[in-house]
């Protein structure tokens, strides 16, 4: 089959607010295909070529942080965010946007992971505790190009009662912590929800998976 034949000049912004703009791709008589995308017209993956979208750096960092305590089991820290498109409070990983800042960087991601879990767990954690689970994953590639980097981060703090997220920014509204064990995290992918029955998002899913499994013992 042959693939659509998408071109800038074809391309139209039909919203543009801080945050979110929407594009309209026509790629032929009456046929389009609407984006939602953070990016500005320039930088949309889909103008953007092999090698381009090869070398992309992803629009924001999602955060596998576990704290190994001495002597005690791993804990997977997840906590509640506000999530305003499903209007309650969703279980899931610390995370945001890229910033200028970070870009300028030797590794963007890591940077602005450390960021992020400093501002929404109050926790410093250091660079070289931090590994690149996956540079770029698209997620909701048939809705948007939003792209989100994995970074896992293995801290050894003395106490976990430190936690806070008094570093939240903006709209960002947070309801406490998770610190899941191995098994809890087997029992949340089995049942596919939260203690609140509610369900939880694809990266909070990649999250349990990747500790339950201990990938991340293999760096």
């Amino acid at each position: 089959m042959k693939k659509p034949e998408l071109k800038a000049e074809n391309t139209k912004e039909i919203l543009h607010t801080k945050y979110v703009k929407v594009y309209d791709f026509s790629y032929g008589e009456d046929f389009h295909y609407y984006n939602a995308s953070r990016r500005e017209k320039r930088e949309l993956c889909a103008l953007a070529s092999e090698q381009e979208q090869k070398n992309m750096l992803a629009d924001a960092v999602s955060c596998f942080l576990i704290l190994q305590k001495e002597n005690e089991e791993a804990k997977l820290v997840l906590l509640y965010e506000f999530r305003y498109p499903v209007g309650h409070f969703v279980l899931g990983v610390p995370a945001g946007l890229i910033d200028k800042k970070d870009r300028e960087e030797e590794s963007p991601l890591i940077e602005a992971a450390v960021r992020e879990i400093r501002e929404e767990t109050g926790l410093d954690v250091k660079k070289e505790d931090a590994h690149i689970v996956n540079s770029l994953l698209y997620m909701t590639p048939g809705f948007s190009d939003e792209s989100n980097g994995v970074v896992c981060v293995v801290a050894h703090p003395e106490k976990t009662d430190i936690l806070n997220q008094t570093g939240a920014e903006i709209t960002e509204c947070f309801d406490g912590f998770e610190l899941v064990d191995k098994k809890q995290a087997i029992e949340l992918l089995k049942n596919g929800h939260d203690k609140n029955g509610f369900h939880y998002p694809l990266i909070t899913w990649a999250a349990l998976s990747y500790f339950a499994g201990d990938f991340w013992k293999e760096f």
